[in-house]
């Protein structure tokens, strides 16, 4: 196996300069730096980071803590781990992804007992997550994509629901239309109190009401099943809504069939749009829908950035909130006249 004296052999420095150039421990020239990374590309070297780690008390890997949903890894939450690795390879840490089991908890003691780990990455944060805490208490750095009810001075990255909501309330009040259904994710999909879900609800209520139009939100369908069942109690409830704002991709596609099956289209007799909802997945549909896409690489980057600065020294807690982008696809027009549909 190659090792750092052969690296510094090669790269005609001292040891000490090689560790220092590989590891950021302390400034180096950089055309120092340039042909230390040379070497050790070219003898194929890879770092000892737990030899590391006992000489640092810093092993320079990070956990992603990601209960991932009953329906899996989707490609939304991939954007979010993704970006958040390359961040943290960018920084020169490693990012370990830790899909969660049944018992968060037990995983979480587990991973941070290793002492593997310099710090954790939250996703999926509940309003009340007992995660937090614990955290916390054993004095495990770490931040949050997502945030609780109350986060305090803890860092976070999140998505601005408020002002995604008012996006997509505005753009069906401009198009015309005067009643907005709104199906939230379903509470079995996710988990209970999940922050995503109740906030969205929340501000797509408020966003209606300070637009003057109505609103029909007490829906959670969480497969393609549900949402067919879901709109048609919608239209016997609230005939006179026009356009619907879908936050489970599986239901979208359960609307469309219950659509297609009164005879009607979209979107002539229904916009339809999809909510924390990539452009690429909305392109899968017919038609293409208009969708809020989530800010799910910016989040990533942001989360693991604020969890290095926290790592190299006290700092100003850091929060971030970023608006979902609305994407118009062609899912979106005028409401029908009245008694065309």
């Amino acid at each position: 196996m190659t090792s750092l004296r052969d690296v510094a052999e090669r790269a005609q420095v001292a040891v000490s300069t090689a560790s220092a150039a590989l590891n950021g421990t302390r400034p180096v020239a950089e055309a120092t730096r340039r042909r230390v990374e040379q070497a050790a590309a070219e003898l194929g070297y890879r770092p000892n980071l737990l030899a590391r780690g006992l000489q640092s008390k810093r092993t320079r890997i990070l956990a992603l803590m990601f209960p991932a949903p009953h329906s899996g890894f989707g490609l939304t939450e991939m954007q979010f781990a993704t970006s958040a690795a390359e961040a943290a390879s960018e920084l020169g840490y490693h990012l370990l992804l830790s899909p969660e089991s049944a018992d968060p908890m037990q995983e979480l003691r587990h991973l941070t007992g290793l002492g593997l780990v310099d710090g954790v990455l939250l996703m999926e944060v509940r309003l009340d997550d007992e995660r937090t805490a614990f955290l916390a208490g054993s004095q495990v750095p770490f931040t949050m994509i997502g945030r609780t009810r109350e986060p305090g001075s803890i860092d976070y990255a999140d998505i601005d629901f408020a002002a995604t909501a008012r996006a997509a309330v505005a753009h069906v009040a401009g198009l015309g239309h005067r009643k907005l259904g709104f199906f939230n994710l379903s509470a079995e999909t996710y988990a209970p109190q999940y922050g995503p879900a109740i906030r969205a609800g929340a501000e797509f209520a408020r966003a209606a009401a300070e637009a003057g139009i109505g609103y029909a939100g007490d829906f959670r369908p969480g497969s393609a099943e549900e949402g067919a069942k879901a709109f048609e109690r919608l239209m016997d409830a609230h005939p006179d809504v026009t356009a619907l704002a879908v936050m489970d991709d599986h239901a979208a596609v359960g609307v469309i069939t219950a659509v297609a099956r009164r005879g009607w289209r979209i979107p002539e007799d229904l916009t339809l749009m999809l909510v924390l909802s990539s452009a690429r997945v909305a392109e899968m549909f017919h038609p293409r829908l208009t969708t809020l896409e989530p800010p799910s690489a910016e989040l990533g980057r942001l989360g693991t950035r604020m969890l290095i600065d926290r790592l190299q020294g006290d700092a100003p807690p850091q929060q971030r909130l970023v608006p979902c982008r609305l994407v118009v696809g062609d899912s979106s027009a005028p409401p029908p006249r009245e008694g065309v549909r």
